[in-house]
């Protein structure tokens, strides 16, 4: 018996959200492009010819009315709005900017009472599934040290605050080094890779971040270091970024693979 399509709602249509909402409009078998949330009407109809007519465009807080599962893609300061509507509702959450969710975890509680669950996307990391399956057994420490050109980190809130400024660099700078934790929040457009990592791991506490600017890379490149009592290894990816320099074009991909392993008949991975 054929199933009902997973209605998928995205807030956001930037370069992450737009590139997702064209996919599902192209055909995956079992999803169905059902609301979108945007700020600009009138862009979003010029790429998805769709939006406003057929799909409709609905305030964040109100896709998960009409909508199985909602894509979190908005500006990190713009999380909780639709991630608390979405919860309230029992409904499926992917959350990209999953930075957020280490400072709004009373949502994941609340999840629990709600019967909602939020799945996060493995995004611009490699190795997800051998960090999982290590956490069942004792991880003793993971490091990430991520390099970025200098224009992938501008506006970050820990260089304004501090008056750091990228501009003209010429040789590698460490412009962080601590927990991804405090990476998330202060790097909140750059680091959801590092949350997403504690989170599979030994959580954002004991997860080790280090953040380089570097005039020599033109890719969003990453570094995990895992050391456990199963195994100890490590693992490099480097992302092309996307029309927004802060992200990769793999994160998009990634979240389409994850809402596609929802319907599929056949799942590779955990």
């Amino acid at each position: 018996m054929a199933r009902e399509p997973l209605k998928i709602g995205l807030a956001g249509l930037g370069a992450v959200g737009l590139d997702v909402a064209q996919r599902i409009e192209t055909g995956i078998p079992g999803l169905m492009l059902a609301a979108v949330s945007v700020r600009d009407g009138e862009k979003a109809r010029r790429h998805l010819p769709g939006a406003g007519s057929r799909i409709p465009v609905l305030a964040p807080e109100a896709l998960a009315q009409s909508c199985d599962l909602v894509v979190e893609c908005l500006p990190p300061a713009l999380f909780r709005t639709v991630a608390a509507a979405t919860i309230e509702r029992g409904k499926l959450l992917m959350p990209l900017s999953v930075g957020k969710l280490l400072d709004n975890w009373d949502l994941v509680e609340r999840a629990k009472q709600s019967g909602a669950r939020i799945l996060v996307p493995t995004g611009a990391l490699i190795g997800l599934d051998a960090v999982r399956a290590a956490a069942e057994g004792t991880i003793r420490s993971v490091t990430m040290i991520t390099r970025k050109p200098p224009n992938g980190l501008d506006g970050a809130p820990y260089l304004v605050e501090r008056g750091i400024s990228l501009k003209n660099l010429k040789a590698p700078l460490k412009v962080f080094d601590g927990t991804a934790r405090d990476g998330a929040r202060g790097f909140p457009a750059n680091v959801n890779v590092a949350a997403a990592l504690s989170l599979a791991g030994i959580g954002p506490d004991r997860t080790r971040l280090e953040i380089w600017a570097d005039p020599a890379v033109d890719r969003n490149t990453h570094r995990i270091e895992v050391d456990a009592d199963t195994a100890r290894f490590s693992m490099a990816i480097e992302n092309v970024p996307s029309a927004n320099p802060r992200t990769g074009r793999i994160v998009a991909l990634s979240t389409v693979a994850a809402l596609r392993g929802l319907v599929a008949e056949l799942k590779v991975g955990t």
